[in-house]
């Protein structure tokens, strides 16, 4: 069992920057490949970025935020971490942090067992 709660979330200008935080509760959390997802009013929740357990060598990105979003883990602290710059309008959603016991960081929504109840990420243009 892992619980799982975001934060960082909250109102920001278009161009500008946050970083997002889940800290992870239970037991091995270095052994689960980690995901953040997003939820805009009216769409379906997508993927946005995942990292591999471990030392999180392996990192997926959609290509929505690629190169502007970085996902991280410290595995000492429990927490995996999206920062997120050069923000746009678009990125306005609800994030969702989640956790995949298979480990590989997947994109897909199904692999995650464990998800966290979500920080509003607001961008006002």
């Amino acid at each position: 069992q892992v619980q799982l709660v975001e934060s960082g979330g909250g109102l920001v200008q278009a161009g500008g920057s946050l970083r997002l935080s889940c800290a992870a509760s239970g037991r091995a959390f270095s052994n689960y490949g980690m995901g953040w997802f997003r939820q805009a009013p009216g769409k379906e929740r997508e993927f946005v970025a995942a990292i591999s357990w471990g030392a999180g060598s392996l990192s997926r990105y959609a290509e929505s935020v690629k190169g502007r979003f970085t996902i991280s883990r410290d595995n000492a602290k429990n927490t995996v971490s999206l920062q997120m710059n050069s923000l746009k309008s678009e990125d306005t959603a609800v994030y969702y942090c989640a956790a995949d016991a298979y480990g590989t960081g997947a994109t897909r929504k199904s692999m995650y067992e464990y998800w966290g109840q979500g920080t509003q990420v607001t961008v006002s243009s």
